[in-house]
């Protein structure tokens, strides 16, 4: 029975830590672009790396690997050519291609001028949902805010607020 028990044990280790792994190498790779476009376009990096990370399956997905497409953006793809393969999610050269796409649509949004600088993913994912980017919005927005919590992703946000310079009517003297 114990011994069952080790194996089983094992088994979950090696099932569990590549994928456990794969996440941190995703965001390892992809913070840098997220915190640059973050910068650039004043979304959040956590709601890009959030949306990227759940859309592409840390970019396990099959779309993130044949199309460079971390967002599920629809468009055109030369898959059916290449391939033999259909598919309507739009095809990327790069991966940063795919990231600045879509920071570019999120900027197209009606709520972008409300939220542009806002360092709180929660508004951001609440509008996205708003806006048919998923066709379940329920529980797109529960698997977005549980990737950025389960990922850290928030944190890099909060260190952001908190650098902030106080202004000169609410400082604590």
């Amino acid at each position: 029975m114990r011994k069952t028990f080790f194996y089983l044990l094992l088994l979950l280790f090696q099932v569990c830590g590549p994928l456990a792994a794969q996440k941190i190498n995703f965001r390892e790779k992809y913070q840098p672009l997220a915190d640059s476009l973050s910068s650039v376009y004043q979304i959040p990096a956590s709601v890009i790396l959030g949306v990227a990370i759940i859309e592409s399956g840390s970019g396990t997905s099959r779309n993130s690997k044949l199309l460079k497409n971390f967002f599920g953006i629809k468009g055109r793809n030369n898959l059916l050519k290449t391939k033999g393969i259909r598919s309507s999610y739009k095809q990327y050269k790069t991966d940063t291609a795919s990231f600045i796409d879509f920071c570019k649509l999120v900027a197209k949004k009606q709520f972008y001028p409300k939220l542009a600088g806002n360092p709180d993913y929660r508004p951001w994912i609440e509008a996205l949902s708003k806006t048919g980017y998923s066709e379940v919005p329920a529980t797109w927005r529960k698997l977005i805010t549980n990737a950025i919590l389960k990922n850290g992703l928030d944190k890099a946000e909060r260190n952001k607020k908190s650098e902030l310079p106080a202004e000169s009517g609410n400082r604590n003297i």
